[in-house]
């Protein structure tokens, strides 16, 4: 039995790796890939301590400092698929059929882009339907492309569209943005971007490749479509929680409860952290941050203290 199974390789869950490590603990890290959601951004500013780093290698400096713990082990290209109560603690089990048991468990499993659900969006994803700016933008230089969404990440991938498609149309479901004043007025401001109130995404249309956008105008209550060569969703993430439903409480959104000042959950033996969990901010530093101050909690909880 271990110590503790880690759920993630993300910032968050790299960092309580280190931390287990130096604490001697039998520990097991479980991970699809290494980096998070940050490793298909073309450049990472804000990760302290380095001025600048892509996405990529982040994710690479990630994965060898945990590799390079003596202790730990690490199981990747696998994805939790469950977990159970037993006695002394609690099995965890992977897509890939596998079962592990652990004394504890600290979840740090991050979230997803949601989908819009609309027809075609499947059908076109990778053939003009894109879900990272930052990654994909440069493949639609010379082309006008609709975003979809009024938040900060439909904001951000307007102002990386922009030094490469002719046009930015941003189709907003409401009407208003809800997204940081500066980068509004930088949009505005660009002389490239249309915004487009009060417009609901209905289809992604096309042959071998999208060719336009229908959406629902509710202010004249008709079916329009925009003649695009892509389209951004950018509508927001969830959880990646499912495999802990009904062992912890999670909140109306799927993510997961906890107790800021230790990051426990309302199972006893269950920590969580980072994206995961129903904090307010959204950060790798945050995941990091708070993924060390679970481990240091869990820690004293295995000794008794």
């Amino acid at each position: 039995m271990y110590d503790l199974i880690i759920i993630g390789g993300g910032p968050g869950g790299v960092a309580a790796g280190v931390y287990a490590d130096r604490k001697k603990l039998k520990t097991l890290l479980i991970t699809d890939e290494f980096g998070g959601q940050s490793k298909v951004s073309d450049e990472v500013q804000n990760w302290i301590g380095v001025k600048s780093i892509s996405g990529f290698d982040l994710s690479k400096a990630l994965e060898e400092h945990l590799r390079a713990q003596k202790e730990i082990e690490i199981s990747d290209n696998d994805l939790v698929s469950g977990i159970a109560k037993i006695d002394g603690g609690f099995e965890v089990s992977t897509q890939k059929g596998k079962k592990y048991q652990t004394k504890t468990v600290l979840i740090v499993s991050g979230s997803h882009h949601k989908k819009l659900g609309v027809t075609g969006e499947d059908k076109f994803n990778g053939r003009g339907v894109a879900y990272c700016s930052t990654c994909d933008a440069p493949l639609f230089g010379g082309k006008e492309v609709a975003v979809a969404g009024g938040g900060n990440s439909a904001l951000e991938a307007v102002v990386d569209l922009l030094p490469y498609a002719t046009k930015v149309y941003l189709l907003v479901r409401s009407d208003k943005l809800k997204g940081d004043p500066v980068t509004q007025d930088k949009i505005k401001n660009s002389g490239k971007a249309q915004i487009m109130f009060n417009s609901e995404v209905q289809e992604v249309s096309g042959d071998q490749f999208v060719s336009g956008v229908k959406y629902l105008d509710k202010a004249s209550n008709s079916v329009k479509e925009l003649p695009v060569g892509g389209v951004f969703v950018e509508v927001g993430s969830a959880p990646n929680s499912d495999f802990i439903k009904g062992m912890v409480d999670l909140n109306e959104y799927g993510y997961i409860v906890t107790d800021p000042k230790n990051q426990r959950t309302s199972t006893p033996g269950i920590w969580a952290a980072g994206d995961v969990t129903d904090l307010p901010f959204r950060q790798n530093n945050i995941s990091a941050g708070d993924s060390v101050k679970a481990l240091l909690d869990l820690y004293n909880y295995l000794n008794g203290r």
